[in-house]
């Protein structure tokens, strides 16, 4: 049985998380790598290699905010589901994951290096992946009863 979890509580986490991401990739990621993360570009390369469309880059951003606000936090409650892991703890594996996805296959797929060279971008996007989804995990905690998912196991909610 998969426990209950509104909606509202993966919509507030998934926003927490997604700007909390967005102020780390233009605001602190530039302080500590030199460089600004910028997915939404991945979005516009994948979509015209896809599709032949050229979208304009406000249209990439939309669409890697709403993947990252509503994907994500879908993703990290997965993780927690499958692993029977603490929501933070989740969290981080599920930012792993999706890090490993962006860097390690979908750049590639548009023409980067495996992993970009595991240069600064590379680094500082692993920070804003495992750090945005141990924070939706973190928001997810905090929004959902700490209920035991079986039996009379220890919550492992906590």
């Amino acid at each position: 049985m998969i426990p209950n979890l509104p909606l509202r509580n993966l919509l507030v986490a998934g926003l927490a998380g997604e700007i909390a991401f967005e102020a780390y990739a233009w605001l602190i990621s530039p302080l500590l790598f030199g460089v600004a993360l910028a997915p939404a570009n991945l979005i516009v390369a994948l979509t015209k290699l896809g599709f032949g469309l050229e979208i304009p880059y406000a249209a990439g951003f939309a669409v890697h905010f709403t993947i990252g606000a509503l994907g994500f936090s879908a993703f990290v409650w997965l993780t927690h589901l499958v692993t029977r892991t603490r929501l933070v703890l989740s969290g981080a594996i599920a930012g792993f994951v999706l890090w490993f996805v962006a860097q390690g296959i979908l750049a590639p797929v548009v023409g980067r290096s495996f992993m970009m060279g595991f240069g600064p971008y590379t680094q500082s996007s692993f920070i804003g992946h495992v750090g945005m989804s141990m924070l939706i995990g973190f928001v997810l905690l905090k929004l959902t009863a700490a209920k035991p998912l079986v039996g009379n196991r220890a919550s492992v909610l906590e």
